[in-house]
């Protein structure tokens, strides 16, 4: 995964003010070739919800990726980039009028839904699309429960399919999704073979369906590390795919695992105070910011700091002027200053596309590493050249 050292952090600390993210588009890169390597059945959307930096898009279009869209400014987002409507899936069961105006602009042909209110909706705006209908899975694994807002009743998925069929839509597939930081490929595979019987039940019925999405879930690092083999994980379920479906499009949809490692962020110590017996280190970045996934996402991020001597239980805040903004708890830390830096790593996903501008404070910017390596090497060569 990638960590900036703590050379690299005070080096680019130099030269930009804090907060900043620093993102690295070849750890994108080494994610989605292991997802490749070991999922090879599978394609791959990009659920970009997660990050739509440009750089992870344009880097991950070049890749071969395809894009899971939920509304109108995703879709055009990457319509600007020059990906086709070809390569994105309208995976938002609920669409409205800007979306659907927008899939209609952007060739947008490939849509998701999971309730008869929806049929209408899609067929007069993309008449003839092909269209999957998600159905509701079980997985109490799950750090984020998806099944309980999205996805049919598995006894209503076919229905619905031959109501999309009677409404001019082509009814394609299924699509399922087990939930956001899902450990247990257990739940997959349950889903699978949940979603095997309905594709031979419309079969049965005289409706052939092609196209299978497992959605995404795949899951990252935490705070805590990481207690599944991904590898072990993704070829266990590339094998149930291969088992339950030879001759299906399948495609996976993931956002956190593709972007979530590869986002470091560099914040500085403005203030410093005891509260009791416990010292407390106020950053200049919030709960309202980019560490908003820890209320929005249900997330700890990896916290990293520097200084030396003894380390004790420590609270760090951010700068807001709301109780709530706490970002750690009894973290163990050494004695930090004001200006000292600390690095936050896996916050890549589901953090700054929540941040906010609340109290005025405005939001971090993301910087691309490799650009920022580049330029550094430039400004040593030249320095080196100087000095000779």
């Amino acid at each position: 995964m990638f960590r900036l050292t703590e050379q690299e952090m005070n080096a680019l600390a130099e030269r930009i003010p804090t907060p900043f993210l620093v993102a690295s588009l070849d750890q994108v890169e080494e994610n989605y070739r292991f997802m490749r390597k070991h999922m090879p059945r599978a394609g791959i959307y990009y659920a970009m919800k997660a990050n739509p930096t440009p750089g992870i898009l344009k880097r991950l279009a070049s890749l071969g990726a395809c894009f899971d869209v939920a509304s109108a400014g995703e879709m055009r987002a990457l319509h600007e980039l020059g990906v086709d409507g070809s390569r994105m899936i309208y995976a938002n069961p609920v669409k409205d009028q800007r979306g659907l105006l927008a899939a209609a602009e952007c060739k947008v042909r490939r849509m998701t839904f999971d309730d008869e209110s929806e049929i209408g909706k899609m067929a007069a705006a993309a008449p003839g699309a092909d269209v999957l209908v998600r159905v509701s899975v079980r997985n109490n694994k799950a750090l984020v429960d998806l099944n309980t807002k999205f996805g049919a009743p598995l006894e209503e998925a076919l229905p619905l399919l031959r109501k999309a069929k009677a409404a001019g839509l082509n009814p394609a597939g299924i699509c399922f999704h087990v939930g956001s930081q899902s450990l247990s490929t257990a739940a997959y595979e349950e889903a699978l073979l949940v979603c095997r019987g309905l594709f031979d039940e419309a079969k049965a019925m005289g409706m052939e369906l092609t196209d299978l999405d497992i959605g995404g879930g795949f899951p990252v690092p935490s705070a805590e590390g990481l207690s599944v083999d991904l590898a072990a994980m993704m070829e266990s379920i590339n094998k149930q795919i291969d088992r339950l479906f030879p001759d299906t499009a399948v495609w996976t949809e993931p956002g956190r695992y593709m972007c979530g490692t590869a986002v470091n962020l560099v914040t500085s110590v403005i203030g410093t105070k005891f509260r009791g017996e416990k010292p407390w280190y106020i950053l200049d970045e919030s709960i309202y910011g980019a560490f908003s996934g820890i209320i929005y996402d249900h997330w700890t991020y990896p916290l990293h700091c520097f200084g030396k001597g003894r380390k004790r239980p420590s609270f760090f805040g951010g700068p807001s002027c709301d109780g709530i903004d706490v970002l750690y708890s009894d973290f163990e830390a050494p004695a930090l200053e004001i200006g000292d830096k600390v690095l936050v790593t896996e916050i890549g996903a589901y953090s700054t596309v929540s941040a906010t501008r609340f109290n005025g404070f405005e939001l971090a910017p993301t910087i691309i590493w490799e650009e920022q390596r580049e330029a550094q090497a430039t400004v040593y060569e030249m320095d080196n050249t100087e000095a000779v």
